[in-house]
């Protein structure tokens, strides 16, 4: 897989980047595969790598009570990992798998270091496209506390427009904090 053509078109939305910051790039992300149903990230392991999809769907999540909670959810054009863990490289709560056939560069948390201390203009990236991330997750927030079952569905097929089709409905029940039979009667509503 090339780098240039499936990766480096994502980080130009946020930055210009350089002749070196592109070789170094290629060479430190590496193409990974993951079959339906495999564990990209188990919670009992530190979290040192990230994955940018290229296609496929992956889910992260938690474990409550003998339950899966769907926390969000990455397809194509995304980076994914356990933000806690990668970040404090410590252990936390979040798995992650993949929902369908993936494929993905994965990049070592060793290495985006790397490319922070030797490219001021990661760090730029980084700043830029976590602040999409940011809004995101305020969004779920507001929408979790303030909105009736019905709304919070309705925004996660905004939210999801692309994907929540491919999502299977148990997975999306657990993501809206709602019943799976409540979820089906708000579907039947629609």
């Amino acid at each position: 897989m090339n780098p240039e053509e499936l990766l480096f078109p994502h980080f130009e939305k946020y930055i210009k980047l350089s002749d070196s910051l592109k070789k170094e790039l290629a060479e430190r992300v590496k193409f990974k595969t993951f079959k339906k149903g495999e564990l990209i990230h188990d919670a009992d392991a530190i979290c040192t790598k990230s994955y940018f999809l290229l296609k496929g769907l992956v889910r992260t999540y938690f474990i409550k009570d003998g339950k899966e909670i769907s926390e969000y959810f990455s397809d194509q054009g995304e980076w994914t990992n356990s933000p806690p863990s990668f970040i404090q490289r410590q252990l936390d709560i979040y798995y992650i798998d993949a929902l369908e056939n993936t494929e993905t560069f994965c990049l070592h948390v060793n290495d985006l270091m790397f490319l922070f201390e030797n490219f001021p203009e990661m760090e730029r990236y980084s700043r830029l496209s976590m602040g999409t991330v940011f809004g995101h997750l305020m969004e779920r927030i507001t929408s979790l506390r303030f909105t009736t079952a019905k709304e919070k569905y309705l925004h996660f097929c905004e939210v999801y427009r692309g994907i929540y089709h491919r999502i299977p409905l148990g997975m999306v029940a657990s993501y809206l904090g709602i019943s799976q039979e409540t979820l089906s009667r708000i579907r039947a509503e629609k």
